[in-house]
């Protein structure tokens, strides 16, 4: 008897050591903690979280266009970097109906656009954790008073998913920054006659009891804010060229208006202009391409939206502006897209070198040199213009897409290319875009990879071109005439 209390005793103590061990890990404490509630960026502290990195997303949405309700169910797979004994996901406005970490119900909170998940124990640094959120409600746009219009447009036909930095969180649970990218499944179940278009290949369609199924996959890694999904009516081209699959999305309204011809003979250079980026920058770095462009009014930006950007219908004015918006966003699938920004304050990084191939294409074009467009644009704002004030390589956040981020960030790779010749530039636009394939960047990162391909000091260039206000002095006298004018200004474009 004596023999058996004692065990019975031992085994209670042991099980409530077991009970006590666990709810330590589960609440911080067993060298278990939670994860931080931003993952690190200056400019927006609460976007993103820490202690994890997502490696794929499964995404499986319904969307009803009459009531602007969309249904989803996100399964996210991860895997810890730290001890977690919590973790946040970012996810504003829609209603959660169930969470489950690992199979199991978890514990959350939320706090605006935070959502605190507490998993029933703790997840070792190192361990795949699966997160399954079921929700639902009608996704808002974003009205930012800096960046204006952005997210989810609910359109007279369905819906547009178009924006940066942070628009991601309104639609789908996510660690909301480009330096966690993952790869991406999206399954979009629709009324049945509407087309949907998102990242990546068409896998399948699936049509039943009147709606259907759209499924699309993107294998590569993506920032979530290149994740878009598009609803509606849409004549869609599918075709394969140069070992790229390319699916064109264009709203049938589009064709018969004034922008339909300039739409089409931009979107039949895709080819083309992908295999002349190609010959500059690398080879494209991803397997499938296009672009999507609704009959909407009022969107009044394109965007570089992993392998199908999205386009304002206005940029399609004429044959050359259709086809320079086309080559910058597809200059991004290289610099924004597969190279993407370690932190918002690097903006120029995406924005100057897209604006570069579009000069570069002026020139292939037979329209300008660069150089050309370099001294007109230096010609057009005198020392004491606003334009120079702006400190590009660290605009802030309400500043992140203004003129100059584009224009200065332009100027400042062709006075680059001035300083260290021809061949070495192109070694080192090509050589950064292949070496850091997939790869989140920074600008201290781009100085010290041009410094070591040209074998140059460069850090008085760049931080006179990136980081002081004021108009530099140039090495020539601006040439600016009526036939070097710069292409069209970017003021739409993001």
């Amino acid at each position: 008897m004596m023999l058996r209390r004692t065990t019975v005793v031992l085994t209670s103590i042991l099980a409530m050591l077991l009970s006590t061990a666990q709810g330590a890990q589960a609440h911080g404490g067993g060298g278990f903690s939670p994860g931080a509630p931003g993952i690190g960026d200056a400019y927006y502290p609460l976007d993103g979280n820490g202690g994890y990195d997502v490696r794929h997303y499964d995404l499986d949405i319904g969307y009803t266009p009459a009531t602007d309700v969309l249904t989803g169910v996100a399964t996210i797979s991860a895997r810890a970097t730290q001890n977690l004994s919590a973790f946040n996901l970012d996810f504003e406005g829609l209603t959660i109906r169930s969470l489950t970490v690992d199979g199991k119900a978890a514990a959350y909170t939320r706090n605006g656009g935070e959502l605190t998940v507490t998993p029933r124990h703790g997840l070792r640094k190192g361990r795949g954790f699966t997160v399954v959120v079921r929700y639902d409600g009608v996704p808002q746009t974003i009205d930012d008073p800096n960046l204006g219009l952005t997210g989810i447009f609910h359109t007279d036909d369905g819906m547009i998913m178009a924006g940066q930095p942070d628009v991601a969180a309104t639609w789908y649970p996510v660690n909301d920054h480009p330096k966690d990218k993952a790869s991406y499944t999206i399954r979009t179940t629709v009324p049945e006659g509407l087309e949907v278009v998102s990242n990546g290949a068409l896998t399948g369609t699936k049509t039943r009891r009147g709606l259907t199924t759209w499924t699309w996959d993107a294998p590569e890694p993506m920032a979530s804010y290149l994740v878009t999904v598009n609803v509606g009516q849409f004549d869609i081209t599918s075709y394969r060229s140069g070992g790229i699959r390319y699916w064109d999305a264009v709203d049938p309204d589009l064709p018969g208006s004034s922008y339909g011809p300039f739409i089409k003979s931009a979107f039949d250079r895709h080819p083309e202009i992908n295999g002349f980026l190609a010959d500059v920058f690398g080879p494209y770095p991803f397997r499938t391409s296009g672009g999507i462009v609704d009959d909407m009014e009022g969107l009044g930006f394109a965007l570089e939206t992993q392998t199908r950007p999205i386009y304002s219908k206005y940029f399609f004015t004429s044959a050359d502006n259709g086809a320079g918006v086309v080559v910058h966003e597809l200059a991004h699938q290289w610099y924004g897209d597969s190279l993407a920004v370690g932190r918002w304050q690097d903006i120029w990084l995406n924005e100057g070198f897209a604006t570069y191939a579009e000069w570069l294409w002026t020139e292939h074009e037979g329209q300008g040199t660069p150089q050309q467009i370099f001294d007109a644009s230096y010609a057009d704002f005198p020392a004491d213009h606003p334009f120079w004030q702006l400190k590009i390589g660290d605009p802030g956040p309400v500043n992140l897409f203004d003129y100059p981020v584009y224009l200065r960030g332009a100027m400042t790779l062709q006075v680059l290319r001035n300083r260290v010749g021809d061949d070495a530039f192109f070694r080192i636009v090509r050589g950064w875009a292949q070496t850091r394939k997939g790869d989140n960047v920074t600008t201290p990162e781009f100085i010290a990879f041009a410094e070591r391909v040209s074998r140059q000091q460069l850090d008085d260039l760049f931080d006179t071109w990136l980081f002081t206000p004021g108009r530099p002095e140039v090495a020539s006298p601006a040439r600016a005439s009526a036939d070097s004018a710069a292409p069209a200004a970017p003021e739409l474009r993001r």
